[in-house]
């Protein structure tokens, strides 16, 4: 297929994805997919698996990986994500024993601050509750990679669909479907990170992460980096860290209308969180943690990251108060703070803020990682250290 037919091709993909909408059911949806020369079929569960290096991670990191790479059936990866909400739920006085308990549970919905792990369970359960009860209206969008007579399709957009529809099989009892989901097929060589992106940005939810992960992914895709089909680590995208727009004034235009028509300069923002070390970045996407706080974390030197974004996370910090713990322009300025190492300086600085954390609040959060007698012990640990504090001010002021 020559270039132009090609481009003529994802636009009348494009056009009938957009058209996609809830009064778009059953024949008037087929005929018009029809028309456009593509094809709309109920395909097994089964035969379908979601695209290993979509921006928007529905999976846990760890759970992910094991996935991909064939470690973990869509049941048992579910299931595995149960278990996650399972314990933090615990930790947190509400206990579930199966999903179906988070509907009767749905009365405290509104007063309950939800981990990740529990928010996550609690949408693709409605959702795949809404599925039972009305059908699936969307269908997914698949590519097919179907290797001589093995089918198999790998999801473009519409993977939280696909883990509902899993959930609403395998985890909500007295369901009697068929395994079959509606998909538009589109063919390989007409398959579109761009198109992908689109749908990531349209959506609500996606995580600055995620967003810095979309941007890597069109500035390879611009730059004809091969896409590969297994899962990748953050190396990977980091790739995009030397990559620009400098120079490709199409590309640009379309990069930036896929990121939601955002700014250059807000572009190269987003694609600067790359930098992050991996086990912030795995809990910058975790908590959803904003652009604007994380920009910051990348003055310091990548040991340092992963707590900071704890900080930002248990102490939930302002980007303000962010800022003066991170930047080194605010160190600059109290030039007296130089004799300090960082660690004591981002103590002295938390402790100037206010900060709405209560007592039970920071016991929580350290049994999320400590037991009960660690937990103790830091906090003896940082009471004797204040009390140390307040004697060395009563000697010497």
């Amino acid at each position: 297929m020559s270039k132009n037919g090609k481009h003529t091709e994802l636009n009348r993909i494009d056009a009938l994805l957009a058209s996609v909408t809830e009064e778009m059911l059953g024949g008037e949806f087929e005929t018009e997919a029809d028309s456009q020369g593509l094809r709309v079929e109920r395909i097994l569960l089964d035969l379908i698996r979601p695209d290993p290096i979509q921006p928007r991670r529905m999976l846990p990191d760890d759970i992910h990986h094991a996935f991909h790479n064939n470690q973990l059936t869509p049941s048992n990866a579910l299931r595995e994500m149960v278990r996650k909400a399972q314990v933090t739920a615990r930790q947190h006085g509400r206990p579930f024993s199966n999903v179906m308990d988070l509907i009767t549970n749905e009365d405290h919905a509104e007063s309950a601050s939800y981990s990740p792990e529990e928010s996550l369970l609690r949408e693709l359960l409605t959702l795949a509750l809404t599925i039972r009860d009305d059908g699936q209206v969307n269908p997914l969008t698949v590519v097919d990679v179907s290797q001589g007579v093995s089918f198999q399709f790998r999801i473009e957009t519409g993977e939280r669909r696909y883990w509902a529809s899993w959930l609403l099989r395998d985890f909500v009892p007295d369901y009697h479907g068929d395994g079959m989901v509606p998909c538009i097929i589109v063919p390989p060589d007409t398959a579109s990170p761009f198109r992908q992106a689109k749908e990531n940005t349209a959506r609500s939810g996606l995580s600055a992460i995620a967003l810095a992960r979309q941007a890597a992914l069109l500035l390879l895709a611009v730059h004809d980096y091969e896409l590969p089909e297994y899962a990748v680590n953050n190396d990977f995208y980091r790739q995009a860290l030397d990559l620009h727009l400098r120079g490709k004034p199409k590309a640009s235009v379309q990069i930036l209308a896929a990121m939601g028509g955002i700014s250059k300069m807000r572009f190269s923002q987003i694609k600067a969180l790359l930098g992050l070390a991996d086990e912030a970045m795995e809990l910058a996407d975790l908590y959803q943690i904003e652009e604007k706080k994380l920009r910051y974390v990348l003055n310091l030197e990548p040991t340092y990251h992963a707590e900071m974004v704890r900080q930002i996370i248990d102490y939930r910090l302002t980007s303000k108060q962010v800022r003066e713990l991170c930047d080194p322009k605010v160190e600059s300025t109290e030039s007296q703070l130089d004799t300090f190492d960082k660690a004591t300086l981002r103590v002295a600085r938390l402790l100037r803020k206010d900060t709405h954390s209560s007592g039970d609040e920071i016991a929580r959060a350290l049994l999320s990682t400590d037991d009960a007698d660690m937990a103790r012990l830091r906090i003896q640990r940082f009471q004797t250290l204040l009390s140390e504090a307040e004697k060395w001010i009563d000697d010497h002021v």
